[in-house]
């Protein structure tokens, strides 16, 4: 997380400074026309600025995952940005038509202004000036869809069918507030360094905005496959899906996911492997019922049905500087671990482990296989059923593990229960870098 608050902090506080630079808002006149001219190109460089890191990101670009901390933490960045844009989106909107309103109803006095374009400007500034009642016209339209399409994204009420067929649709209204930017932008600022920038990241989300909308994300590291078996395992709700792959597929590691498409309807969702790679081309999902398509998956797929999977992705990968590590899954989060395990079975890695595995609806042969996988790999599991076992908390878990301070935790389960459990090991003097969290929210 620290290295996306990093990356989200310099953009806005990057793009603030070369603004202020380039715009007089500080030693202009204060008349509200001209602050509210300069406030809306500000809101409009800090929104375009959000909307070209996110489409960039919407690529699922794998080179900058080490840095970033994993692909999950990527979509955490881009969710970060998504909101931001909307937010300052609707304050540059209500900058820019709430005064035109004000004028309307008598109750401000629009200045009047000179020939627009001055007679400094070139061709290409008078050519744009032109067009700039258009470019208000399409962008106010872009602007409502843009909202429209960012709350589908983040309003989980929403079905993932909807989401998934509709967020494409971004990259369009992207590449017209593009237009609306270039056209509108004060022409200043392009030749000053918030120019050379904003240029520079409308130019990349552009190619991302046409990459996406030709299909091209992903391209390169999808597989075809088929579904070669199916368990469903009725207690805890998880179905378990191998999958035999027919194409070429990169080694993946354990604790690393990839997006599945088992109907191109539905759209890919990312899942685990809760499998090692074994050089078979065979990938083991554990899916467990959270939603309506999940729910109704064990009824809808069938063994031999055609499967698309993109990856690998992730940086859940157990590398670490200790020699001993704690684990903690929390429901489905436990396949992360699975994988692991099969790893360790074939080949150790001398660390001293500790796997604490809590669940609320317990399945008696999951479990089995859960132990039995756990002792051929060399690894303690403390397995703690919610309702009849006390809650796994940092002072537990210390007791449990009286070793705790050299080891490194990773942890892969609700955001709440890993929140709490960091928060409370940090607070006993333990490094929040090695405090490792999977954040598996897409959306």
């Amino acid at each position: 997380m620290k290295n996306i608050r990093i990356v989200y902090t310099i953009l806005f506080v990057g793009l603030t400074a070369l603004w202020l630079l380039a715009d007089n808002i500080l030693s202009g006149p204060h008349a509200f026309f001209p602050v509210r001219a300069s406030l809306v190109n500000f809101t409009g460089v800090l929104a375009m600025g959000a909307m070209s890191v996110g489409m960039v990101l919407a690529l699922r670009p794998f080179h900058v995952e080490p840095f970033l901390g994993g692909m999950d933490k990527s979509y955490r960045l881009h969710k970060w940005l998504g909101v931001t844009a909307l937010v300052v989106s609707i304050v540059h909107w209500a900058w820019a038509v709430v005064p035109k309103w004000l004028v309307g109803w008598g109750l401000l006095t629009k200045p009047q202004r000179g020939r627009g374009g001055g007679p400094d400007h070139s061709a290409l500034v008078e050519m744009m000036q032109s067009q700039r009642g258009f470019a208000e016209l399409v962008g106010e339209w872009a602007f409502y869809a843009a909202v429209v399409l960012i709350l589908i994204a983040l309003i989980k009420l929403f079905p993932y069918r909807l989401f998934f067929n509709t967020h494409r649709l971004l990259a369009l209204v992207y590449l017209v507030l593009v237009y609306h930017s270039v056209i509108l932008m004060k022409p200043d600022y392009w030749n000053s360094a918030i120019g050379l920038v904003m240029a520079a990241l409308m130019v990349a989300g552009s190619i991302a905005a046409v990459v996406s909308l030709m299909g091209g994300i992903g391209r390169n590291k999808k597989a075809i496959g088929y579904v070669d078996s199916l368990e469903y395992h009725r207690d805890n709700r998880v179905l378990e899906v191998i999958v035999q792959l027919r194409d070429r597929w990169e080694s993946h590691k354990a604790g690393q996911f990839a997006f599945v498409t088992f109907d191109n309807h539905e759209g890919a969702h990312p899942f685990t492997m809760s499998s090692s790679w074994n050089h078979l081309g065979t990938l083991r999902f554990h899916i467990k019922a959270l939603g309506d398509y999940t729910s109704k998956l064990p009824k809808l797929l069938k063994a031999g049905e055609v499967v698309t999977v993109e990856g690998p992705y992730g940086c859940f990968d157990f590398a670490s500087r200790q020699d001993r590590q704690i684990w903690v899954g929390g429901g489905i989060g436990i396949t992360p671990f699975i994988a692991r395990l099969q790893a360790l079975t074939v080949q150790k890695d001398g660390r001293d482990i500790d796997l604490f595995y809590s669940t609320a609806e317990p399945d008696q042969e999951f479990i089995k296989r859960l132990e039995q996988l756990a002792q051929e790999a060399g690894v303690r599991l403390h397995l703690i059923i919610n309702g009849r076992d006390e809650r796994l908390t940092p002072d537990r878990l210390c007791e449990r593990v009286p070793r705790w301070r050299e080891a490194s935790v990773w942890f892969c389960g609700p955001a709440g229960f890993g929140h709490a459990l960091r928060e409370g090991l940090v607070a006993r003097g333990f490094e929040v870098d090695d405090f490792h969290q999977e954040l598996f929210d897409m959306r």
